[in-house]
């Protein structure tokens, strides 16, 4: 989440540098998951945005803050992409991340926009993580 959330702030920065800079100047822990999510929500960027928009009724992605943006980023690939990832655990994790480090608006709005993409995607059992 935190390298989604720095590429909104870097977009014109190589991916993989990022990755690099994270780990040197901030000692993050990357491993293989961490890699594979942020080059896939990269390469899928627009596909997920989309997704987003769709259910975000009334709201554009640029308008979002940009952590609920990548929160979300976040838990949608692993629900379209991550088969051994339930999707409520998803949902969930990004509402608790949101809980933690975004308004006090965000987690009812991310919970009810990725519960959509959820029925949207036709995974069972959306009710409300």
């Amino acid at each position: 989440m935190e390298l989604l959330f720095e590429h909104e702030f870097k977009k014109e920065e190589d991916p993989a540098e990022a990755v690099r800079l994270a780990e040197e100047s901030r000692e993050a822990e990357t491993d293989a998951y961490v890699e594979a999510v942020y080059f896939g929500v990269l390469d899928r960027i627009d596909e997920i945005d989309g997704l987003i928009t769709a259910r975000a009724i009334g709201w554009k992605t640029n308008r979002m803050t940009k952590l609920s943006l990548s929160v979300m980023r976040l838990a949608v690939y692993e629900m379209k992409y991550c088969d051994d990832i339930p999707f409520t655990v998803s949902i969930n994790e990004a509402v608790e991340l949101s809980k933690k480090f975004d308004d006090e608006k965000a987690p009812p709005f991310i919970n009810g926009v990725l519960n959509g993409i959820a029925e949207d995607l036709g995974l069972k059992d959306t009710g409300n993580a």
